[in-house]
């Protein structure tokens, strides 16, 4: 996960040409259409025996909901009416429907709704199958079809995505149109994938007399299509704001938009914005690498740097074993926290690698996560062993706790704090008074807060804030600050908001839960969210604190 640095620039095209990019930009493929090489039918015993599914409905309705009427820029925060909204929204990936009706393949058929205007869900969970057929599925491109009576949306794994002139897809195709969704790129046998699927009657204007069904569902493989990572064009996709308190109002815009940039990726981490060169610099630790996206224009995705973490002959046990935070020096040379070769590094200009720190006492590192530096040049880093094949019980672990280390050029490793099961993400408060720290340990999420010396000790810890008992088994991954001193923390269900005297604000929950967050673009006030296979940017009203 990243960091900050006040002060340095400077990264510029020397250091993006030492990180040597070495993937060509790619547009968004498109999703296939003819012949498959193979094919799933999902209304069929069969096929769903086959994807380990099981196919459930739930009625859906409108209910009146609060809202607020235009304001003179058109924006809901004009005087408090009541509107129409659709229960439950199930769409979610977390979404409980095991109270729902079970639906055998046979009884899709089956006309549900009241008639008129109305409205069902329809929810499956399917697995990549080892085989279909003679077709080994591996490496493919998934396709997810289905025909509606009338009309259909589809959310896949949480994410309901609407573009400008879209067509079909994951929204509306037309009347008995058929939705075809990608699904899955580079297929793996043994993924799991939630659909969910709104069907609506209609026309909408004028709602006929017949009721909903599925006429069919189909889940179609294409052998040679474009896999991996790929940008798109910044595509809307769903946003749930909870709002807790109105402080969040002067944060998150009466109607915010969260667009996906990108996706493909194993497990996106560690964002940093370039502002010398305008770019987003992140890690996939699982693929060993570090992207680069450039948002001028339709947006493009290079590969800034291979092996980012390791290349070690065990390179196959690791879970993770490359790149995770990345941050700037006052000199505007990249830092990396490298989880395979337990070590932080600086990519100096000439392409090679200065080694700043990988043992503490004669004892290797664990795997360093997230680093910050103050506006002095002191290094504050992360290093529990999450990074390792086997985690805590790993036996290639050097150190038997988790701690949070000072560097300083020069000087001597120092341990700032050993707290923590899971130390991870850090941020410095605006004046640095103050060092937050994550925990990744589901029995105790909390954010710690540290008063700092200027010596890199840190003293005064407390519990700034605790989500233990919020609902979830994500515990506490990245952290950020703005420059007001809210917190921005990857918490359970999404990105909760605090502000400096530990209120709870609000949540943002977007399709996939981030991992981390950078301050981007111009101005600072969008942040680019690093979240599992995609890559998002939001927003915001207020700029935040970065390198």
């Amino acid at each position: 996960m990243s960091g900050r640095a006040r002060a340095g620039r400077g990264l510029g095209l020397a250091l993006l040409a030492a990180g040597a990019a070495l993937g060509a930009a790619r547009a968004e493929p498109g999703v296939p259409q003819g012949p498959a090489s193979a094919s799933v039918d999902l209304t069929s015993a069969e096929g769903v025996k086959q994807i380990q599914g099981q196919w459930r409905a739930g009625e859906a309705r409108i209910v009146e909901i609060d809202h607020r009427a235009p304001d003179a820029d058109g924006q809901p925060t004009g005087a408090p009416l009541r509107t129409h909204g659709i229960a439950p929204r199930a769409g979610g990936v977390d979404f409980d429907d095991s109270l729902w009706e079970r639906v055998a393949p046979e009884a899709l058929t089956v006309r549900r709704g009241t008639g008129r205007l109305s409205f069902h869900w329809y929810r499956t969970a399917l697995t990549i199958p080892e085989r279909v057929g003679s077709f080994d599925p591996t490496g493919s491109t998934a396709v997810f079809e289905i025909v509606i009576d009338d009309y259909a949306e589809v959310w896949v794994d949480g994410e309901l995505a609407r573009g400008v002139g879209q067509r079909g897809g994951s929204v509306v195709a037309g009347w008995n149109a058929p939705n075809r969704v990608v699904i899955a790129r580079g297929a793996r046998p043994g993924q799991r994938i939630q659909l969910a699927v709104f069907g609506a009657n209609g026309p909408l204007s004028d709602p006929p007399a017949n009721f909903i069904w599925m006429r069919s569902a189909r889940l179609d493989f294409y052998a040679g299509e474009p896999t991996g990572p790929y940008a798109i064009d910044p595509r809307e996709v769903n946003l749930e704001v909870l709002r807790l308190d109105p402080a969040l109002d002067a944060i998150v815009p009466p109607n915010p938009k969260l667009h996906k940039l990108a996706e493909g990726f194993e497990f996106t981490e560690g964002p940093l914005w370039v502002r010398d060169g305008g770019a987003l610099l992140f890690s996939d630790p699982n693929a060993n690498r570090i992207y680069r996206y450039d948002p001028t224009g339709p947006g493009s995705l290079t590969v800034f740097r291979e092996r980012s973490g390791y290349e070690g002959p065990d390179l196959a046990e690791y879970g993770q074993p490359g790149s995770n935070g990345l941050t700037l020096d006052r000199q505007g040379r990249l830092v990396i926290a490298e989880h395979g070769r337990h070590r932080v590094t600086r990519l100096e200009r000439d392409g090679s690698l200065a080694v700043l720190a990988e043992g503490y006492q004669g004892k290797r590192l664990n795997s360093p996560n997230d680093l910050v530096f103050r506006s002095d040049g002191a290094l504050f880093f992360s290093d529990p062993p999450f990074g390792l094949p086997r985690l805590h019980a790993d036996p290639r672990r050097g150190l038997d706790f988790s701690g949070v280390f000072a560097w300083r050029e020069g000087g001597e490793l120092r341990l700032a704090s050993r707290d923590l099961e899971g130390p991870n993400g850090l941020a410095f408060s605006p004046d640095e008074r103050f060092l937050y720290v994550t925990n990744w340990d589901p029995k105790r999420k909390v954010v710690m807060r540290y008063e700092v010396g200027a010596d890199g000790s840190l003293s005064q810890g407390r519990v700034f804030f605790d989500m233990t008992g919020a609902p979830g088994e994500e515990a506490l991954d990245g952290v950020k600050l703005d420059q007001a001193g809210n917190l921005y923390v990857s918490g359970p269900g999404g990105i909760w908001i605090l502000s400096p005297q530990a209120l709870h604000l609000g949540t943002l929950r977007g399709p996939r839960l981030p991992a981390n967050f950078a301050w981007g673009d111009e101005d600072g006030r969008s942040l680019y969210l690093t979240a599992r296979s995609a890559l998002y940017r939001i927003r915001l009203g207020i700029p935040g604190i970065r390198p």
